[in-house]
């Protein structure tokens, strides 16, 4: 059975393509990605049933699963619980992905996505949870787990709800460390009181952690002239207790040959130099489209309902994105939507006033929800 021998995962969503067509992969590139990830040890690969438009299982398939022995790598992949709403999709599905990568059984195998609001409706109408012990007893499945897009709250309960869960996939940064839409500390501390393994996603923000401003590049510089801001997001990551693996979702062969460099033989950050990344989280969050007074007293001040702080924030949050329509706030935003008033609601009464003093309030809520509604995953 192949073990996880590094921190480094291998995530397979963003693959080189032809064309800009998600579904037609550039095999020869990808093959020379997994040649080299391989070569230096790493072992952890991550697809699922919905990556590249069911593109990438085939991609698992031909670039690994056919040219490597089984036993020399470790594979996740993950069951959309977004796209399924009658229960006999979820064992199609599962057979479905066993097929396309051919690869016999999965290592780690996910519930994809979970929120308060999946969890509590068609995860638990179509036994998801039921389904995952039993291919792990039938031993197609070695471990079980599920990524995760919500509060750490919900996290505990459904922790708590599934004492047989392994480990969880979460968004886990440095810039959202402290994020109130996120929460990966929050989430990560939850995991890991629960005694659950780490699996970390959104390691460089989709890119965002990869092409810093140019005064935040400076300032990592000095702190470090030899490492890249990559190289500081991922060490950030690895350097915390209970992580499994660290997945980057690479694109070509320079980015499979510097993440592979960084993560090797690497030493754990020091507490100097997390407190770097602490102030260069800062210095970003500092560069926000909206700057609030404290948000914290204006979460519930609206009568209506409107959740003020918690649109302006998710709003600053992905626009820090690289690429915003792909941010992973998005994945928040229809968890917060779904549980509080629109700004159609807004009766102009001023008590959220303060929070961006000076500024027409109203119309900043307008403004957030109008983009976050649009782009929305779901």
């Amino acid at each position: 059975m192949a073990e996880v021998n590094k921190k480094l995962g291998f995530g397979l969503m963003r693959l080189p393509v032809f064309d800009g067509d998600p579904t037609r992969i550039d095999m020869d590139q990808v093959c020379k990605m997994v040649d080299i990830f391989m070569e230096d040890g790493c072992t952890y690969f991550d697809t699922s049933y919905v990556y590249h438009n069911g593109a990438s299982e085939t991609a698992v398939r031909h670039a690994l699963v056919e040219r490597y022995p089984r036993e020399s790598f470790f594979l996740a992949d993950k069951l959309p619980t977004f796209i399924i709403s009658e229960e006999s999709q979820v064992e199609a599905i599962f057979n479905e992905s066993l097929e396309k990568t051919g690869a016999g059984y999965f290592d780690n195998y996910l519930l994809h996505n979970l929120n308060a609001a999946r969890y509590d409706g068609v995860v638990k109408s179509c036994h998801m949870f039921e389904y995952m012990q039993r291919w792990k007893d039938e031993g197609k499945i070695r471990h079980i787990g599920f990524s995760f897009h919500d509060s750490a709250d919900v996290l505990d309960r459904i922790l708590s709800e599934h004492p047989e869960m392994e480990f969880v996939q979460i968004a886990l940064n440095y810039l959202d460390w402290e994020h109130a839409s996120v929460q990966a500390r929050a989430c990560y501390e939850t995991i890991r009181r629960h005694g659950k393994q780490v699996v970390v996603m959104e390691a460089v923000k989709g890119g965002t952690l990869a092409s810093v401003p140019e005064d935040v590049e400076a300032f990592l510089r000095e702190a470090n002239p030899s490492r890249s801001a990559v190289d500081w997001s991922l060490l950030f990551d690895a350097s915390l207790d209970g992580v499994l693996s660290v997945l980057s979702g690479m694109s070509d062969v320079e980015q499979v040959e510097q993440n592979v460099r960084c993560l090797s033989d690497f030493t754990p950050l020091s507490a100097d130099e997390f407190k770097v990344l602490e102030q260069a989280a800062a210095i970003l969050d500092a560069k926000v489209a909206f700057q609030l007074t404290d948000p914290e007293k204006y979460a519930d001040v609206c009568p209506e309902g409107i959740p003020v702080a918690g649109l302006l924030r998710y709003y600053n949050e992905a626009m820090q994105e690289l690429d915003v329509t792909f941010s992973s706030e998005l994945n928040y935003y229809g968890n917060l939507r779904d549980r509080t008033q629109p700004v159609s609601k807004c009766t102009h009464c001023g008590k959220c006033a303060g929070i961006m003093p000076g500024h027409d309030v109203p119309a900043a809520l307008k403004k957030a929800e109008d983009w976050l509604s649009a782009h929305s995953f779901f």
